[in-house]
């Protein structure tokens, strides 16, 4: 049996063939290049798919369905996009138009709800009873599984964890919300964070400009930690600044679930101990259950980008 899992995020289109043992075969990506219409991005990953398929050597007649995680409030039962600010996208039929495409019977999960079940079945939480996965892309995701299964709240859109405020009237959030975790931990968050600390130097004395080549637009989530990693203070106050932000919703959600395992996601956690031994400190110095023996475990999501895809095919 083989199925399609596709990672719809706000800056790549993900798509991959996924088999029983939920190891991804074959995959295919593009640009998602938003905003742009939903019948343009509808096109765009129906041709990620046939690629991924093309690619692992199989016909669409052997792929049994497909399921697309995205960002922000879906409903499973209708099948429905019913908002997603990432993709500037209110009430799309996406699996209605997948469908018509590509002629498989399509589901749909919220992005990060899809990358907990990955790791949950197959990655850092496997064998874990109730664990939580944060993704750190455009957004910020939330993924929580109780008892084995994904929590997603009466309405389909709990665990939206990113919007939650940790700043009262702080930076306006893509939700329109102000302060949002959103809006100061994600990638997205830490790209604007090092922008603004180039812009507060001078230009002949700043090494993350010259690291960029004087192109601000060249600006990514590692710029800052490469600086720090090569001593350079601004970029070491940049990612001490990020790391307590993250921490602060971190510690929120340890408080209010108490999960067995606590992965993390996304591009940024590619950074591994330079990210998380800072993160474990702060998190162990504030949470609120510091003199329990037992802790939940914090860690970086094993399956990396592959976890949406995976829990995504296996809906």
């Amino acid at each position: 049996m083989y199925r399609v899992g596709i990672d719809l995020g706000g800056t790549n289109i993900v798509a991959g063939v996924v088999d029983e043992e939920y190891n991804i075969i074959a995959k295919a990506n593009c640009k998602t290049a938003v905003p742009r219409p939903e019948a343009d991005i509808c096109d765009s990953m129906a041709a990620v798919v046939k690629e991924a398929v093309k690619k692992a050597k199989l016909k669409m007649d052997d792929i049994d369905y497909i399921g697309i995680g995205v960002p922000g409030a879906v409903n499973p039962e209708t099948r429905i996009i019913e908002t997603s600010p990432n993709l500037f996208f209110q009430n799309w039929e996406v699996a209605k138009m997948m469908e018509e495409r590509l002629h498989k019977y399509t589901k749909v999960e919220n992005d990060a709800n899809a990358a907990a079940l990955g790791e949950f079945l197959a990655g850092s939480a496997k064998g874990s009873r109730n664990a939580v996965a944060i993704t750190l892309g455009t957004g910020v995701g939330g993924g929580i599984v109780i008892d084995g299964k994904i929590y997603s709240g009466s309405n389909y859109a709990g665990a939206e964890l990113g919007h939650m405020v940790i700043v009262k009237d702080g930076i306006e959030c893509g939700c329109g919300r102000k302060g949002c975790w959103e809006a100061y931990a994600s990638a997205t968050a830490l790209i604007r964070m090092t922008k603004d600390a180039i812009k507060g130097e001078k230009p002949e004395f700043s090494y993350m400009l010259n690291a960029v080549g004087g192109d601000l637009d060249q600006v990514s989530g590692k710029t800052a930690f490469d600086a720090m990693l090569a001593g350079d203070n601004t970029g070491r106050e940049v990612v001490e600044k990020y790391i307590d932000y993250l921490a602060t919703g971190l510690i929120n959600v340890i408080n209010i679930f108490q999960p067995d395992v606590l992965c993390i996601g996304g591009g940024i956690a590619n950074q591994g101990e330079n990210l998380l031994g800072p993160l474990r400190t702060i998190i162990e110095r504030e949470r609120f259950t510091k003199h329990n023996e037992k802790q939940t475990k914090v860690c970086v999501a094993t399956l990396g980008n592959d976890a949406g895809i995976i829990g995504a095919a296996c809906i």
